[in-house]
């Protein structure tokens, strides 16, 4: 066994009145590399966080003299000095894309300009030549170099998490950590990321992943599971024992009918089968573009009423703006031949009609949030399609609120502030709020970012079940085949930009 590297004795970290890490110990050798498993809401990130000093905690930390570089889950933006706050749909409006710094920018910000040769006015690289070795190696194998001149807002999910690498890499830490860094990467990206983690092992950089048993990469020597701010298990990956649950979820009918006495539709089994279903998604020959880059090139595709597509591709492939198009958020539907619900877009509806019949989720969504709301505000905010709650609630609305957040098993947190939840918990939260309505078209952009193992089981029946029995048109895009509801019957693929058979 090597030198001791890293020592925790009795850690206990409390945050909002609750105990999250409880009389942790934890002691690292030089040359092993731990993966931290464990339920949402288990105190992953807390250690994480605990190891980079940011939470207070009695017991021994022993990190003293360590550089330690974190990645974070999400990323955040920034806007410029002056720029108004930043809003959903702006990474959809190219008017608005000055309002945030580009990713040269970021970069520069960082520390790194000298890695990026010369910055023009507004982030444009005067000299695009980046110099070789090392840190330019990191930069192409992430791809990142393409991505210099992007405002941040606009980049997608996995580009994004490509850009925090790349800056993490550069710092040149002494302990690396990532915060599920898989995250929202498609199967290259994550391929990739494994390759690039295993190289930086074989170099000896230490590392600690928050992951999944899913994405262990090779070179992964060590395990830890939290459950309750405790170790469940901590030692060897060989000796390891998957504890992955795997059991049927089942949804009471009459939980679901009080949730939903309202549906407009009546309950499926009253309905006739109608063959011939309306159309409620029809794009003819879309094109998107901003500036000389095309987002979406000369796509059609016919959603009708009840249908459950999967929408998938590579990060970058366009499912973000498509889904922008339907959702009413991105300025561009308006210049295309898109009818959603019967109507053309741009003939006199307004976006609360149409968001009225939506549920969404979106990786980033929880971002635009007042970091004050409650999650009882988040959730009920879903009632009105804002982000944020700006009126009170008749009884009838507060026992709908009530009735979901029990559902999802949410009622205790009702009165925390949403950034005090675990990244499960937040997803959570806002799967709550985009079916709190019962809107007869769901769109759900990776809702399962963040859940555990037991929480995707769960949702994934919830959706079919609902699909199911009010008839719903359910548009989903995941990066995992096995997070697919099993209603999923319908696929739509993007590659650059262009729909793919």
């Amino acid at each position: 066994m090597g030198e001791i590297f890293l020592i925790l004795e009795g850690v206990t970290v409390q945050i909002g009145g609750l105990r999250v890490l409880d009389g942790l110990d934890w002691t690292i050798h030089r040359g092993e590399q731990w993966a931290v498993l464990g339920p949402s809401g288990a105190g992953k990130t807390v250690l994480a966080h605990t190891l980079l000093g940011l939470h207070f905690a009695s017991g021994q930390v022993g990190t003293d003299g360590l550089r330690i570089t974190m990645v974070e889950q999400q990323h955040r933006f920034r806007g410029r000095p002056g720029a108004t706050d930043l809003y959903y749909q702006q990474r959809f409006n190219s008017a608005d894309a000055d309002a945030t710094i580009t990713v040269a920018e970021e970069l520069a910000m960082a520390g790194l300009s000298a890695e990026l040769g010369v910055l023009g006015e507004r982030g444009v690289l005067a000299d695009p030549g980046v110099p070789g070795g090392r840190d330019g190696e990191w930069l192409d194998q992430l791809h990142v170099r393409a991505l210099l001149t992007k405002p941040l807002i606009q980049l997608s999910n996995g580009e994004n998490k490509r850009v925090q690498l790349a800056i993490a890499l550069l710092e040149k830490p002494d302990l690396l950590i990532f915060d599920n860094p898989f995250l929202g990467l498609d199967v290259g990206g994550r391929d990739v990321l494994c390759g690039i983690i295993d190289r930086l092992a074989a170099g000896g950089m230490p590392m600690i992943l928050i992951t999944g048993e899913c994405d262990i990469p090779v070179c992964i020597t060590h395990i830890g599971r939290l459950e309750n701010g405790q170790w469940s298990f901590a030692g060897p990956k060989e000796a390891f024992r998957s504890t992955e649950r795997r059991h049927e979820i089942r949804l009471e009918p009459s939980i679901l009918a009080q949730l939903h006495g309202s549906d407009p539709a009546g309950n499926a089994a009253d309905r006739p089968v109608v063959p011939d279903r309306p159309v409620v998604i029809s794009m003819c020959d879309v094109t998107i573009r901003y500036g000389e880059a095309t987002i979406l090139d000369h796509i059609n595709w016919e959603v009708r009423q009840g249908e459950r597509w999967s929408v998938s591709g590579p990060n970058g492939a366009g499912k973000s703006t498509l889904l922008s198009l339907i959702t009413a958020d991105n300025p561009q539907a308006y210049a295309n031949p898109i009818w959603l619900f019967g109507r053309r877009r741009g003939t006199g509806e307004t976006i609360w009609e149409i968001k009225q019949k939506i549920g969404f989720v979106s990786p980033e969504l929880h971002l635009y949030f007042d970091p004050s709301a409650t999650c009882r505000e988040v959730v009920a905010s879903g009632l009105f399609d804002t982000i944020g709650l700006f009126r009170l609630l008749t009884p009838e609305q507060e026992e709908t609120v009530t009735g979901w957040m029990k559902l999802l098993s949410l009622h205790d947190l009702r009165m925390r502030r949403l950034p005090q939840l675990s990244a499960g918990q937040q997803r959570m939260i806002l799967l709550a709020r985009a079916l709190i309505k019962n809107p007869p078209m769901l769109i759900l952009d990776e809702p399962c970012q963040g859940l555990d193992d037991e929480q995707t089981a769960y949702f994934r029946e919830l959706v079919t079940v609902l699909c199911e029995t009010f008839n719903k048109t359910l548009i989903y895009v995941s990066h995992y085949r096995q997070e697919l509801p099993r209603c999923i019957d319908r696929f739509l693929r993007l590659e650059r930009g262009q729909r793919v058979e």
